[in-house]
């Protein structure tokens, strides 16, 4: 988990780091998997909002986990609350035990702020054929996190071009930004040439307007749905 690739947080946890204990580690709760970070200076243990929301609300997948948590902090923004009083933004291990793209161009030398904003606007610009600006006017955004308000067709192929990316530099081994900024663009081409096959073949743009508000609201319907209907079988099964 990292700040390009999710706008997830940590939340501290109780306990302290054995000698030979991992900074990065998997508990289980409920026979599922959550991450957790040491984190030295402040000498605590902090675990993943995202993965512990995916458990109590019964989220079938991460991204459905993340899109919740996004909802979530929306609402609590409106009513007044701040999550992030209580929750940090910690780089966190990926489920796969993979560390990501930033590490890369930290390695290379890029600097955060201005240049990392240019490699994900070319990266965008790439596979998306918009810049992340136009993106976000796309779907009625302002000050939201673009990633939490993607569709998962959108997001699997922004993953994609992240992950194309970070394997190539890994190769590449790049130094400084426009070294880095060849490897992105070659990255994203590998998720510009899917977002392409899939429009072709389903006659449908895959960059959306929705957004997560929608989504959600979509979700939600559909659930209703799916309610009404097992209630309209239960109902028709005592006749």
């Amino acid at each position: 988990m990292e700040k390009l690739l999710d706008d997830h947080h940590a939340v501290q946890s109780t306990g302290r780091k054995t000698m030979n204990e991992p900074k990065n580690k998997i508990t289980l709760f409920d026979n599922r998997e959550v991450r957790q970070l040491w984190e030295d200076e402040a000498e605590k243990w902090w675990f993943s909002v995202v993965d512990v929301i995916a458990i109590l609300s019964d989220q079938p997948s991460h991204e459905r986990a993340r899109k919740y948590w996004s909802v979530m902090k929306t609402r609590l923004k409106q009513e007044g609350a701040e999550p992030t009083t209580v929750c940090s933004q910690l780089k966190m291990q990926a489920h796969d035990g993979k560390m990501r793209l930033t590490d890369e161009w930290d390695k290379a030398g890029v600097q955060q702020g201005q240049e990392y904003a240019a490699l994900t606007d070319l990266m965008s610009r790439v596979w998306s054929g918009i810049s992340t600006r136009e993106y976000k006017q796309h779907k009625g955004l302002k000050k939201e996190n673009l990633r939490d308000n993607m569709t998962n067709t959108e997001l699997v192929l922004n993953m994609l071009a992240e992950v194309a990316t970070t394997d190539i530099s890994q190769v590449r081994n790049p130094e400084g930004l426009a070294e880095s900024a060849q490897v992105a663009k070659e990255g994203a081409k590998t998720a510009k040439a899917a977002r392409q096959q899939l429009e072709r073949s389903t006659g449908k743009p895959v960059v959306s307007k929705l957004n997560a508000k929608q989504l959600a609201a979509q979700q939600l319907e559909s659930d209703f749905d799916k309610a009404i209907k097992v209630m309209g079988k239960k109902g028709g099964s005592h006749e």
